[in-house]
């Protein structure tokens, strides 16, 4: 790789000061035309380049910012990220990316990370342990410092930041909804423990269209899946808890799942017990991934709009970056769902 020079070099090579060269490269009028072309010719012929780290660090601005996500596996996430890439690209700041993994520690670590590494400011998803330790001191401490944070999909209310969520209840009533109008009267849930923030109004809003349907909520049909961080485990202890509902002929003939792979696990069920959807039993889900579209049958889902999400959330930290609206001025910007229908219903 061919070695890059310095301003320093430049100045000693030309026998200018280090002043000239770095107004030369600015294009300032301060400095005569002939030695201004000089020193670009020179300097582009030697491979020179701003030293951006340096730059930023005398700025105090490093127009990168740094974005948490509980896990990069999940389409939700990822897509997500590409709208805050595509956002933030386009205002020419950097992103990089950490995972929490759900878990607390490592929240907290690559908060505490990033934020040492000079990062303008913070797009962060909560992680589920951390939600259910109601702990939120690493980012409060981060707003306390005068540093943006932007909350999105997991929030906590409490924390005065700008944040970007989904109408969860929202969408929960509608797809439960669009199972009754479908003539499904005795609809299964399968949602979150509810310290997990998204599964808790996907709930509220599956119990909100039952009521304004006039149907009885029947808690045999909820199923709240207790997360142990090993997703295959916890696969296998929902696809048990579905199957001992079948085995005591408690009747379903909807299910709304509150994430598509809660929506796989039961399909894997309905086929085991030959079972068909959508003749016996009709299937709704949240997210709209890959999952959903290349399934059979393909599920019909409640779309979230991620990309959406995530250029609303680089929108919101790049506007209080560039000093566009007051720190302590806060808005939360709700991104409507809508409902994509496909063979499952």
């Amino acid at each position: 790789m061919k070695k890059r020079i310095t301003l320093k070099e430049i100045a000693n090579e030309l026998n200018v000061s280090i002043s000239t060269v770095s107004k030369s490269l600015k294009n300032s009028p301060e400095i005569g035309e002939d030695t201004r072309q000089k020193i670009i010719a020179f300097a582009k012929a030697h491979n020179y380049r701003p030293n951006n780290i340096a730059l930023s660090l005398k700025n105090r601005k490093t127009k990168t910012i740094g974005v948490i996500i509980p896990e990069i596996v999940h389409y939700f996430f990822s897509n997500v990220i590409n709208g805050i890439e595509k956002f933030a690209n386009q205002s020419g700041y950097n992103v990089i990316i950490a995972v929490s993994n759900e878990s607390f520690e490592k929240e907290v670590l690559n908060m505490e990370t990033l934020a040492n590494g000079h990062i303008d400011g913070f797009i962060v998803s909560i992680a589920k342990e951390t939600l259910k330790k109601q702990d939120f001191h690493h980012i409060q401490e981060t707003i306390d410092l005068g540093m943006p944070v932007v909350l999105f999909d997991r929030v906590f209310n409490d924390l005065k930041c700008d944040k970007v969520i989904v109408d969860d209840k929202g969408g929960a009533e509608a797809a439960t909804t669009f199972l009754i109008e479908k003539g499904r009267k005795n609809i299964l849930l399968l949602t979150t423990q509810d310290y997990i923030s998204v599964g808790n109004l996907r709930t509220q809003g599956y119990l909100e269209a039952l009521k304004k349907q006039h149907i009885i909520a029947d808690n045999n049909l909820i199923i709240k899946v207790i997360d142990n961080k090993n997703s295959e485990q916890e696969m296998f202890d929902l696809e048990w808890q579905i199957e001992n509902l079948l085995d005591q002929e408690i009747h379903f003939d909807g299910i709304f799942a509150v994430n598509e792979i809660y929506a796989a696990s039961a399909m894997k069920v309905m086929r085991k017990r030959k079972l068909n959807i959508p003749k016996d039993i009709a299937l709704i889900c949240f997210t709209d991934g890959v999952i959903s579209r290349y399934s059979f049958p393909s599920l019909t889902t409640v779309s979230q709009h991620a990309e959406e999400i995530g250029e609303s959330s680089a929108e919101l930290l790049i506007n209080k970056l560039k000093d566009q609206y007051p720190v302590e001025e806060n808005f939360t910007k709700i991104i409507k769902c809508s409902i994509i229908e496909r063979e499952s219903t």
